[in-house]
């Protein structure tokens, strides 16, 4: 197996406060984003592997092959960038543990740093394995109580146990992705799932609904006092007005993650036609298919910087900008100019002066058709209020007071 260092290092989340409750039937949970990565290539190679993963699971079934261009040597290495965490209480006594949130997972597990213990806690003997871009966990599952806050918490959840681990950025994974992402985890129960956190919190009457909304806000220093997670619905004081709702695709491998289908123009110009892609808050930038890539390279006259990998514009290109339409849900998102540019104020992490302007959409390397033809990650979360629901199969977006921000 590949060593553990893999996403739990990656874009991390660490709680800077108490859980807050928005209404009676949701908790919020503030998170800080930290940009910990020693140089843009590893930072490509978290993402990258990520898209590997995605690539895994091919239209042909559940277990697919790997991303044909992305050598398996660079999944295979293990390098500390970001992490999403969260503090939550587990076991008897209850003990706070550091968990990456991760929406492409449905598994929560611990152990890979502070050791699990619970007088409370019962060991069922099914193993679990969970596959990362870096590593697979493997572990047995366990019924033990998770509490969020002083109102919400799960008396018996089902977690995983992985024996203590070194050198890792945080404790375990708090999976947020939907139930059927999990499937295939308990290697002698092929067909049987295992309820995710939000699924409990429900069957608990904790929460009401089965939804997860996140707030970010555009990242402009190592480190940012910018998310938080709203289990049990949405937190109407962090946008402007009601999401836009679509539906989980039915397109493999999109269909068993965060997947929906949309279709991307720019001033008039039809950069991707209507296809699935993914969204995912544990990649940093903005993907599209090849043909796609392309074409909003050809618009924007961007050119590849050899430093960093990236599209750079000039100033005067720059203020020719045009947003970039998203049509999801009946409803257009605006994304931009001043979004589709790195922050300047970041310049040094991607080999770069203080005045250059990089643009953050990449390439899938994949033309459209493989399943998903754009990947959604935190520089567009960054910009809109994002639920995922999944008692109704569907995503959601809406515009906050950053949408439009200047900040980069």
């Amino acid at each position: 197996m590949f060593p553990f260092v893999f996403l739990l290092a990656l874009l991390a989340f660490s709680v800077t406060g108490s859980p807050v409750e928005v209404r009676n039937s949701t908790t919020t949970i503030p998170m800080t984003r930290g940009l910990a990565f020693s140089n843009v290539t590893d930072l490509f190679r978290h993402d990258e592997a990520r898209l590997v993963a995605f690539g895994k699971y091919s239209t042909h079934g559940r277990r697919g092959v790997p991303h044909p261009n992305v050598p398996l040597s660079q999944v295979e290495l293990g390098f500390g960038m970001q992490g999403y965490t969260v503090k939550v209480a587990i076991g008897d006594p209850l003990t706070n543990y550091d968990l990456v949130v991760d929406s492409a997972s449905a598994i929560t597990w611990v152990g890979a740093t502070l050791p699990y213990f619970s007088f409370n806690g019962v060991n069922t003997n099914v193993p679990v394995t969970v596959n990362y871009p870096f590593g697979t966990f493997q572990g047995t599952l366990w019924e033990d109580g998770i509490t969020f806050s002083e109102r919400v918490s799960i008396s018996r959840m089902q977690i995983g146990v992985a024996p203590a681990m070194q050198n890792i950025a945080a404790d375990g994974v708090l999976g947020i992705g939907p139930t059927l992402s999990g499937l295939g985890s308990l290697p002698n129960l092929p067909n049987q799932m295992v309820p995710t956190v939000i699924d409990r919190l429900v069957e608990q009457n904790s929460i009401t609904r089965p939804v997860v909304g996140i707030f970010f806000k555009p990242t402009v220093a190592n480190e940012d006092n910018n998310g938080e997670l709203c289990f049990g619905g949405t937190n109407p004081s962090k946008y402007i007005r009601p999401p836009a709702y679509a539906e989980i695709t039915t397109i493999r491998p999109s269909s068993f993650y965060w997947g929906i289908n949309q279709w991307i123009r720019y001033a008039n110009i039809e950069i991707l036609s209507f296809s699935s892609g993914i969204v995912d808050s544990g990649c940093t930038f903005l993907y599209l298919a090849t043909d796609a890539y392309e074409r909003y390279r050809a618009v924007t006259g961007g050119t590849l910087n050899p430093a960093n990998g990236l599209l750079q514009i000039s100033l005067e290109q720059y203020n020719r900008l045009s947003n970039l339409e998203f049509h999801v849900g009946g409803r257009i998102l605006e994304f931009v100019p001043n979004a589709q540019i790195w922050p300047r104020s970041l310049n040094n992490k991607v080999n770069g002066g203080d005045n250059d302007i990089f643009l953050v959409i990449r390439s899938l390397r994949t033309p459209t058709g493989a399943g998903y033809n754009f990947v959604s990650g935190y520089v567009f979360l960054q910009r809109f209020y994002t639920v995922f629901d999944s008692g109704k199969r569907r995503v959601g977006f809406s515009p906050t007071v950053f949408t439009e921000a200047s900040t980069n």
